[in-house]
């Protein structure tokens, strides 16, 4: 059984930097890639970030491209999402996933494990 725990968020301002953990335990060969997703307050949860366990392949939705950074220490099992130059609009809770896949890493659906969610809180 995959468990996912994540931490690090909080309330910042715009501009400022986060950085999220997700710590796995139970990973087993089937797990191949670890994901970030977002969910604002009366919104759908929407894909963040995700990074394959074995090529280290990154993908980004739009809105991040260039402030956010998805990796993964194999070894500690665990997963980060570097935050930069922070906006309001990025405020939500965040939760990571693990998928057996490594295709449509952006579909929710792919996903069958997911952590409880860090609240990310952005001030203008």
């Amino acid at each position: 059984q995959v468990q996912l725990v994540e931490s690090g968020g909080g309330l910042v301002q715009a501009g400022d930097s986060l950085r999220l953990f997700c710590a796995a335990s139970g990973l087993t060969f089937m797990t191949n890639t670890m994901g970030w997703f977002r969910q604002a307050p009366g919104k759908e949860r929407e894909f963040v970030a995700a990074v394959s366990r074995y090529s280290g392949i990154t993908s980004y939705v739009d809105s991040v491209k260039g402030r956010f950074t998805i990796s993964m220490d194999n070894a500690k099992n665990t997963v980060y999402l570097q935050m930069n130059s922070l906006k309001p609009e990025d405020t939500a809770v965040y939760y990571c996933a693990s998928a057996p896949t490594g295709a449509d890493v952006r579909e929710i659906a792919r996903y069958n494990y997911w952590g409880q969610g860090t609240q990310v809180t952005v001030s203008s």
